[in-house]
């Protein structure tokens, strides 16, 4: 079922039949009609009959499920669940996942009833019905199952689903191949159908089943979370679901807006218009009274969080959630948007309800926001919210380690749990979100927290005393972005108009106010451009606060200690709070280091005024590069000696995991892994392909622009500047220089740009012929020479893997803690 089989329809006409044929062929059947099939009634008479959209039947002594299909060839949605996952992020087969929505229908062919999905990337908006079949008949579509048909009656056919059911719909197979955790197979003699899972609701129809997959050698994800690794286990859910009633009146899609959006090619577009339509994707949200500005909805919008998040978690999740309350009433609707805790067996998977659900996982991983919605228009039918639990131990780790609540070892850290229920809030909110349909806004936070859309990294202050302050952590209710995000997508307008005036105004207005989107395929990439658009930021000048979180960070360490440990905790543990202490700065560092070779821009339409792109200034260019690169300094990455001497290696029972640093020293802490590790990110970002190609090419366009040259000789001075301090910081610089040339190196190497590998190239030989005649001490000495032998071998094109230094494994940092590859998805 992972796969879409292409399915062509091949006619053949016989125009004219020999006389050899007549005479030798084999001659039709006498009769074509089709063999009787039994009524449903007598077929289903030992069964157990549940009603819904679907009506189906279990067959308890055979173990079967059949499906009563009234309609044939009537269309209707197909959607995947994992109601019970995996539970690894680095898999992602996680509870409550969804799969990809399809548009399908059940098509009978004699005595058995194809499930085909049409091809709705092609569609035709003539009326023509002869225009709309040229196009239906020239892409391919895909029957996604088979199914023998078991009994018929008053235009209804009975299908046996049971292998439908059992079969891999969801695609575990193919995550787990993709995750490189082994050769499974999907066993049928441990694989069952789940009896009283099989249900049917009032507009959707579920079956489910139990299914092993079997391997031999299962890879360490599935080691970590899995009884007998042999064996993984999962339910997996197949649901149908009854399209949208009509009325729905589709919203055309706007990049500035926000939103998700379907898209299709229409073929019957006339010359001159766009061929390619996109339409936003959104709930349904109808005025009981059109005709007044504010007004009750004819149905609201109503979510249910799960019974399963413990308080105060689900006190937290139900006010975050309902934040988005109040931008409903700005758009026009009093008492449109609800959100409730889940009735007392209410099934998540009735699509009548909008759920919040709750979900543990084995290691820290994305919450996510999905939906089941119409792939032909965009209307959201139910929204599915899905939060990770570790999100909030991982904040509060956080929060441990900044606030060393623990002097006595037995105090409850309240302040650390006021900081995680308020990003459990806004969390909530977050994900609500996207099931509104709204996409990531990562300039909210340049914009004074403008986004519930952004992803925030908690405002830690700092007091003159040396003391943090973190009663500004988050922020409450959504930002004002979002309320233009929801007038746009939600706000009616009169029937039979052109919306794109009424709607264009929205956004100019918000422009006014200084509210615009950027959101995923600006932010993600390392080598992305915009100078405020990045992930887990803060403050409009991103080089001002890396060099404030850089201060915050030495205060933090200064005073780091097993104050982070309660009492009786192993004090090895310390390391735990330490990670995320020492990184501080990691998500600041990569926001300043995209202004290098930056440029400012917008998704400009013509005609609403907006500038397209400009580079960022040589002096705001030249002035993150400097702040880059003094979270280089021995003196930024030294561990101080305290903690040092109170870091033991770690105990029995207390394995080390990747949440923890590299070390080459055995048991105990690697003094120097830390800086390797604060170096390897510095330098992916900095040397990022697409980055020093932009170097190159703005200095081309303007030589008063930083150009690639420059850039590296500016990190070469810094990297290499003379030696200082007491041993250990010495041994810490050589650590950063060793990773820069291999680095540097490999940018030499992979970059597609000619001129950037010869500017590369051109910057290493200066460096080998500095170091060969490098003076100082031994260890100096040493190192000089040993990079000059590795770079000889590199020009010589020798350079061996095993010859090198390997990037440093940089602990996880994203999520910061259990966030929602996005939808966050």
């Amino acid at each position: 079922m992972g796969e879409r089989p292409l399915t062509v329809r091949v006619r053949r006409t016989i125009a004219a039949c020999t006389l050899a044929s007549l005479l030798c062929g084999t001659a039709p059947p006498a009769s074509a009609q089709q063999a009787a099939f039994p009524s449903i009634a007598e077929k289903t008479a030992a069964m157990t009959r549940k009603d819904g959209f679907l009506p189906l039947y279990y067959d308890a002594r055979g173990g079967k499920v059949y499906l009563e299909i009234a309609h044939p060839g009537s269309e209707l949605i197909y959607q995947t669940y994992l109601p019970w996952g995996m539970g690894s992020n680095d898999v992602g087969l996680d509870r409550g996942s969804l799969g990809e929505t399809r548009i399908v229908r059940f098509e009978r062919r004699g005595p058995r009833v194809l499930l085909v999905q049409p091809n709705l990337a092609f569609r035709s908006s003539s009326g023509d019905p002869d225009e709309r079949r040229a196009v239906e008949e020239s892409f391919a579509q895909s029957v996604l199952a088979g199914f023998t048909i078991v009994a018929e009656g008053d235009g209804r056919v009975l299908i046996d689903a049971t292998d439908f059911a059992l079969s891999d719909a969801h695609g575990v197979l193919d995550a787990l191949a993709a995750a490189k955790q082994g050769a499974f197979r999907l066993d049928p003699a441990r694989s069952a159908l789940d009896a009283d899972e099989l249900k049917a609701f009032p507009r959707n129809t579920r079956l489910e089943a139990t299914l092993t997959f079997a391997g031999s050698e299962p890879g360490q994800y599935v080691r970590d979370v899995t009884p007998a690794p042999q064996a993984l286990t999962v339910h997996e859910r197949q649901v149908f679901v009854q399209l949208p009633d009509p009325g729905y009146v589709p919203r055309l899609f706007d990049p500035r807006a926000g939103y998700f959006h379907v898209a299709y090619t229409d073929d019957s577009a006339p010359l001159g218009a766009p061929v390619m339509q996109r339409l936003i994707v959104r709930h349904r949200l109808e005025k009981a009274d059109p005709a007044a500005a504010l007004s009750d909805p004819v149905r609201p919008l109503v979510y249910y969080v799960d019974r399963g998040a413990p308080e105060p978690i689900r006190s937290a999740l139900l006010e975050g959630a309902r934040w988005w309350s109040a931008a409903f009433t700005a758009a026009g609707f009093r008492n449109a948007f609800r959100v409730e805790l889940l009735p007392p067996g209410a099934d998540p998977d009735d699509v009548r309800y909008n759920v919040i659900e709750w979900v543990h996982r084995a290691t820290r991983g994305w919450s996510f926001g999905n939906v089941v919605a119409d792939p032909r228009t965009g209307e959201i039918i139910q929204g599915h919210v899905t939060l990770g639990s570790l999100r909030g131990r991982q904040d509060y780790l956080i929060a441990e380690g900044l606030l060393q609540p623990y002097a006595r070892g037995d105090e409850r850290a309240a302040e650390a749990e006021r900081m995680v229920l308020a990003r459990l809030r806004q969390l909530a909110a977050h994900e609500v979100g996207h099931t509104l349909g709204l996409v990531h806004n990562f300039l909210g936070s340049a914009e004074g927290r403008a986004s519930v859309m952004d992803y925030p990294h908690p405002i830690v202050g700092l007091g003159r005393d040396g003391r943090i302050d973190l009663s500004n952590a988050y922020a409450r209710g959504i930002g004002p972005w979002d309320d233009v995000a929801i007038a746009y997508g939600y706000t009616p307008l009169p029937a039979g108009r052109d919306e794109a005036p009424a709607l264009d105004r929205i956004l100019a207005n918000a422009r006014a106010r200084g509210l615009v989107l950027l959101t995923d395929q600006d932010a993600r990439p390392p080598g992305s451009v915009h100078p405020q658009a990045h992930l887990w930021d803060n403050g409009a000048d991103a080089t001002a606060e890396l060099a404030r979180m850089m201060a915050i960070r030495r205060a933090v360490l200064a005073r780091f200690g097993e104050h982070v440990v309660r009492s009786r905790e192993p004090l090895a543990t310390m390391e735990e709070a330490l990670v995320p202490m020492y990184l501080l700065h990691r998500y600041q560092l990569e926001a300043a280091a995209k202004a290098v070779g930056g440029a400012w821009y917008a998704y400009a339409l013509r005609g609403d005024g907006q500038q397209p792109q400009r580079p960022v200034a040589a002096a705001d260019q030249r002035r993150a590069l400097r702040g880059v690169l003094a979270t280089l300094s021995p003196d930024a990455l030294a561990v101080p000696r305290t903690v040092l001497a109170r870091l033991p290696p770690r105990p029995f029972g207390y394995d080390a995991t990747r949440e923890l640093f590299p070390r080459e020293t055995g048991l105990t802490f690697d003094a120097l892994a830390p800086a390797g590790v604060a170096a390897e990110m510095t330098f992916r970002l900095l040397f990022d392909p697409e980055r020093a190609t932009r170097l190159l090419e703005q200095h081309a366009l303007d030589p008063a622009l930083p150009g690639l040259d420059e850039v590296l000789a500016q990190i070469d001075a810094a990297v290499f500047a003379p030696a200082s301090g007491d041993p250990y910081r010495r041994a810490i610089a050589r650590t950063v220089q060793s990773a820069m040339i291999d680095r540097l190196s490999d940018l030499g190497t992979t970059a597609a740009d000619a001129q950037v590998r010869a500017i590369v190239v051109q910057r290493l030989r200066a460096v080998r012929e500095r170091l060969h005649a490098v003076r100082g001490d031994a260890e100096t000495r040493a190192h000089a020479r040993l990079i000059a032998a590795d770079l000889d071998r590199f020009f010589a094109r020798r350079w061996q893997r095993g010859e090198r230094h390997e990037p440093a494994t940089v602990p996880p940092g994203m999520p910061i803690g259990d966030d929602g590859p996005d939808l966050d998805r």
